[in-house]
């Protein structure tokens, strides 16, 4: 079954590699610039397009790093959290299950 938009549109597969360009790009950016205090802002916006799109993967690894950003992490963490946002953003599944397993995966690599 086709992805639906926001707006209840059915997402083309060339809509979602469309989408899925735009997202790797901006987390390239994200990565080149790597200012923490600048790139919240990006990352909500990945997050909110990733919603639009329904790449739950990728929102929640978003949703994930947001929180990251908020209690401090910097420097070579933060570049890990985008590496597997991208992973997310590429990932074949985006489904609920597919979401909670890298959900998981974020905690087991990122446990403090």
């Amino acid at each position: 079954m086709p992805r639906r938009s926001e707006e209840g549109q059915a997402m083309t597969n060339d809509g979602l590699q469309d989408v899925r360009a735009e997202l790797l790009h901006r987390i390239g950016a994200i990565e080149w610039r790597a200012r923490p205090g600048v790139i919240a802002g990006d990352i909500d916006a990945i997050r909110r397009t990733a919603h639009r799109a329904q790449m739950l993967p990728a929102v929640t690894v978003a949703q994930l790093l947001e929180a990251a950003l908020a209690r401090g992490e910097r420097g070579a963490l933060v570049h890990g959290w985008l590496g597997i946002l991208r992973e997310a953003v590429g990932s074949d599944r985006q489904d609920a299950a597919a979401s909670a397993a890298f959900a998981a995966a974020c905690q087991v690599r990122f446990a403090a």
